[in-house]
């Protein structure tokens, strides 16, 4: 029975298969061409992935060092607002103008969480995901570099002259020898060529009449020391922030600060911290001086120096005179004193309508521009018959407007003067709601001195008395002193974040500036000498190396001279 022209056909194509592979060695045997296929290859179609394969692929992403690099400069990012907005831990009273000061924004920056920026949701996403990225990084590239630095260098390649800094220089017993030299087999010259390459810091293995030496390890152990300490950073700063504590407190002079939580104006714990970690001292300050600028005209007024003098005593041992400035801190008991602002405070005596002292205090007043206009609020709830409330306004250097309103031309005391505008009526203190000591709500009580009262408001100089509206009492302005705002900030991973930082710069230096290269020396021996050889030369960079080439003439013009081998002209 004779075949069909279909099984002709495809008896041809089959012989046409057998012909092809046999004139093309390189052709699998199991190939199968293309033409003809396209019902096949139709059905072809990637494998899905199930659950496990995904979360393989993602894993992947996450510990690739592209993802890492891109992790740490979003967290650089995401602590940008930290410096820009006033954080609630370290500058309560600094969140609160900002609330004051922009009405609109609050609420917004605050559901973004940016006036607790290092304890949102958001950064301590990008801190955990950093974290886990590092380490997917550093434990399968530790692994990796522990089997590579046991691993033995390459054999020697065939054909040397096409690497990098190829040469090769004649050895001939008879005319390339320096005076005075003797014959080098070419055995004793790879040996001294090992030496040579030990002495300059190589790993070598010999191949026969060649040797191979490879160096640059401490690049990839560099590497992998900068992750770990970053990686050390991250668990030193999460492990210190839970026994660390932040708090503040307005100290005006004369007054006496002693460290427990009952003397703190805010204070901010970390989670496992305890009572038993406030170490047992106080501080008074005895006074606070500003150095303004006053020969330039251009920046009359402008501050200086800030100093802080204060007498410290702890349990064990004598009191001692220090200063705190803006840049030096008190370092005491663990902790680091701060000094943040500063400002004046107005000493008032306030008699009611009985004649009895109803209030006698230092009251601070916050700065509200450069030259030290300050607001602050009295509050006495004790006046009888009425309770009695003041917003009041000092002016370090009063001058008068053409508005009739005064400013301060200078921050210094040089013309002192405290206005005050006086409500009476229920201050709202008995509520049990907690109010800010720096705000009087005047919902529900009566003016009676200040802008919308018959009398004006009450202007005052140090050592002034003046009696209140409506036989409500008098008020005495008995002087002027300065007081200065203290951050007190313990944190015990200080030590050991600065020490990791150290060793993260000097893993990232010793993987910048140490290069990874191998250099193989071969004697090549001449079919019609058996006396003769060539040495040969060359290197492989692993990663940019531009100083390879000459690297490899270092080595030769070495060797050559390590043999008594004259180099060619």
């Amino acid at each position: 029975m004779s075949p069909s022209s279909d099984d002709r056909g495809t008896t041809t194509e089959a012989q046409d298969e057998s012909v092809a592979a046999l004139t093309d060695p390189m052709r699998p045997s199991d190939h199968v061409d293309g033409a003809g296929q396209e019902s096949d290859a139709a059905e072809i179609t990637q494998p899905r992935l199930n659950v496990l394969g995904y979360l393989r692929f993602f894993w992947r992403q996450l510990t690739s060092m592209r993802t890492a690099l891109f992790l740490l400069m979003l967290l650089a990012l995401a602590a940008i607002p930290g410096s820009l907005v006033p954080q609630r831990e370290a500058d309560p009273n600094g969140v609160a103008q900002y609330q004051v000061d922009h009405p609109k924004l609050y609420p917004i920056f605050n559901s973004l969480q940016l006036f607790t920026t290092y304890q949102s949701v958001w950064f301590s996403a990008i801190y955990l995901l950093l974290f886990i990225s590092l380490i997917g990084c550093i434990l399968p590239r530790t692994k990796h570099h522990w089997q590579a630095l046991r691993t033995k260098p390459p054999r020697t390649p065939a054909r040397l002259g096409r690497l990098a800094g190829f040469r090769s220089i004649p050895v001939d017993t008879n005319t390339m020898l320096a005076e005075g030299a003797t014959p080098v087999p070419a055995s004793l010259a790879i040996d001294r060529a090992m030496a040579r390459l030990r002495r300059s810091g190589y790993r070598v293995e010999r191949f026969g009449d060649s040797v191979s030496a490879e160096r640059g390890y401490l690049r990839e152990t560099g590497n992998l020391v900068f992750h770990a300490a970053l990686v050390g950073v991250l668990i030193a700063v999460g492990i210190g922030g839970g026994f660390s504590y932040t708090g503040q407190r307005l100290l005006v002079e004369g007054q006496t600060f002693t460290n427990v939580i009952g003397a703190y104006d805010s204070f901010n714990p970390g989670r496992w911290f305890s009572d038993a970690q406030l170490p047992g001292y106080n501080l008074t300050l005895n006074k606070f001086t500003t150095t303004y600028e006053e020969k330039n005209l251009n920046a009359l007024g402008q501050p200086l120096n800030y100093d802080a003098n204060v007498t410290v005593r702890t349990k064990n041992g004598a009191p001692r005179t220090t200063d705190i400035r803006s840049n030096d801190p008190l370092s005491i008991g663990g902790s680091n004193v701060y000094l943040l602002g500063n400002g004046y405070a107005v000493d008032v005596t306030v008699r009611d309508g009985h004649g009895n002292v109803a209030f006698h205090d230092v009251v601070p007043f916050l700065p509200q521009d450069s030259n030290f206009t300050s607001l602050g609020v009295i509050k006495v709830p004790d006046a009888q018959p009425k309770q009695l409330g003041m917003i009041g306004f000092f002016y370090p250097t009063a001058t008068k407007q053409s508005t009739g309103a005064y400013a301060s031309a200078y921050p210094d005391t040089e013309n002192p003067l405290l206005s005050l505008q006086v409500y009476t009526g229920n201050l709202g203190l008995d509520s049990g709601v907690p109010v800010s000591v720096y705000q009087l709500s005047t919902k529900g009580l009566t003016q009676i001195a200040g802008t919308k009262a018959k009398h004006g408001s009450i202007e005052l100089k140090p050592g002034q008395t003046s009696k209140l509206p409506d036989g409500a009492g008098s008020v005495t302005f008995n002087g002027v002193k300065r007081y200065v705002s203290l951050d007190i900030h313990h944190d015990p991973s200080q030590v050991w974040v600065a020490g990791l930082a150290l060793l993260a710069v000097a893993g990232l230096l010793t993987s910048l500036f140490v290069p990874r290269r191998r250099i193989w020396v071969k004697a090549v021996r001449r079919g019609d000498d058996e006396d003769g050889y060539d040495l040969e030369y060359a290197g492989l960079a692993r990663g940019e190396d531009p100083n390879l080439e000459r690297a490899v003439a270092d080595i030769a013009n070495k060797h050559v001279s390590d043999l008594g081998v004259r180099m060619p002209q």
